[in-house]
């Protein structure tokens, strides 16, 4: 029997076709969601649907003998329920107007084993560690950065503020300078213009001389 075959068997108890395959497509994909997912799927009377880890090993091929390496691997499982078993073995005897795998009584449906429950929480709370530690880390790589660019910025204006006051500085003193050296180059001149004129003081005090001597000769 395949799918489509099931599909039909149950339509006329589902109202029909298209009912029957909806509500096979649901039953299937909440089934290989839950074993994908690490949960174990138990449907007393039926059976058991769970995920299976399986090492890595060494395995033979069987065309060549050859030993070959397998890689590590999960695969499902299947474990046929007691009811399931005594119906195929014929222990028990098919109802004819009733179903076979009868609903369980209230309290009886049980979610997955305990350590397997235990293992997904240990998972869970690993992968929110791992996210939390990752946005830390973040954080931290962003406050650095910003860290940085606000001491690059810092460093870069002190220096130009300091290059300014250089400038500043240098052009000051030129221009005092250029001012000492026109100031002295303005002094240089009448020192020399009062030079100029000292010995003529001198020729006239000799005129004065001069003159004296000659009335005294008279």
């Amino acid at each position: 029997m395949n799918k489509a075959q099931l599909v039909e068997a149950i339509a006329d108890k589902l109202g029909g076709r298209q009912q029957a395959a909806d509500a096979v497509d649901a039953v299937l994909d909440a089934l290989v969601r839950a074993v994908v997912a690490g949960d174990r799927v138990s449907v007393t009377g039926f059976g058991s649907f769970e995920k299976v880890d399986r090492p890595a090993r060494y395995a033979r091929n069987p065309q060549t003998g050859e030993r070959v390496r397998v890689k590590k691997t999960s695969v499902p499982r299947f474990r046929a329920g007691q009811g399931f078993k005594d119906l195929v073995s014929g222990s028990k005897k098919l109802p004819k107007n009733d179903i076979a795998v009868k609903k369980a009584p209230k309290g009886s449906l049980s979610g997955p084993p305990p350590t397997i429950s235990k293992a997904a929480g240990k998972k869970a709370a690993a992968k929110k560690a791992t996210g939390a530690a990752k946005k830390a880390t973040g954080a931290a790589k962003k406050t650095a950065s910003a860290a940085k660019k606000t001491t690059a910025k810092k460093t870069t204006g002190a220096a130009k503020t300091t290059a300014k006051k250089t400038t500043a500085k240098k052009s000051a003193a030129k221009s005092t300078t250029a001012a000492a050296k026109k100031t002295a180059a303005k002094k240089a001149p009448a020192k020399k213009a009062t030079a100029k004129k000292a010995p003529a003081k001198k020729s006239t005090a000799r005129k004065t001389t001069a003159k004296k001597a000659t009335a005294r000769k008279k």
